[in-house]
């Protein structure tokens, strides 16, 4: 699948996979309005110690951070910014991730330039990489529009239709409708729930946040 460019109306248009509807036009949660990070916890339980700036964003730091809740189908819109770190190469270049279900990492890595790859940024890591590489330079805000549509078990818990997803990546559509076989590494555990929280990964790199909103889907 080639990477296409989308307006701001048509990527909204785009991001639906096969069996997702909105549950609504209020649906929508934010969850980090650029004041808070209140919610958010670390894997153990705790709370969540990332530090909110000035600017409204949020700055990678301690740990993963995991949203609260759990989500099934959903709708995710996200910012993020990859500082510019000139001394670095490859995954210690401004890496991050956003995981959804907590089991299914979309790449966040400073991968400006460089030819697409599965474990480059807009990457669904170590399965798919993206159909167009659409980063932008280090030190500007980019974003993500995410569609997941969850695994599907029949009534005796078999497996009948494995996670999909659809990203954006400012505004070029780089996974359309992708087929997940399995969970990524790093993630929360190795199941493949119908339901899980969004986790930010901390890759020990200054990544920042912003916007982060999510709706679900039925």
């Amino acid at each position: 699948m080639r990477g296409r460019a989308l307006s701001a109306a048509a990527v909204m248009a785009t991001i639906v996979v096969a069996g997702c509807a909105p549950t609504g036009e209020h649906g929508t949660v934010v969850l980090f309005d650029g004041t808070s990070w209140e919610g958010w916890t670390t894997r153990d339980g705790g709370p969540s110690t990332w530090s909110v700036l000035e600017d409204g964003s949020v700055l990678a730091r301690d740990g993963d951070a995991i949203s609260a809740g759990e989500l099934g189908d959903f709708r995710l819109h996200l910012e993020f910014l990859c500082p510019t770190m000139q001394d670095a190469d490859g995954q210690a270049r401004a890496n991050s991730g956003v995981y959804l279900h907590g089991r299914y990492e979309v790449q966040v890595l400073d991968s400006y330039g460089q030819e697409p790859a599965i474990n480059g940024c807009g990457a669904i890591y170590s399965i798919a990489g993206p159909g167009v590489n659409a980063s932008l330079p280090p030190g500007q805000w980019q974003s993500y529009d995410i569609v997941f549509r969850a695994p599907r078990y029949d009534d005796v818990d078999t497996l009948v239709e494995l996670p999909r997803v659809t990203v954006v990546h400012n505004g070029t559509l780089i996974h359309d409708d992708l087929e997940l076989p399995n969970v990524t590494p790093g993630g929360l555990d190795g199941a493949m729930g119908t339901t899980g929280p969004i986790m930010l990964q901390f890759h020990g790199d200054p990544v920042r946040y912003r916007n982060i909103r999510v709706r679900s889907l039925h």
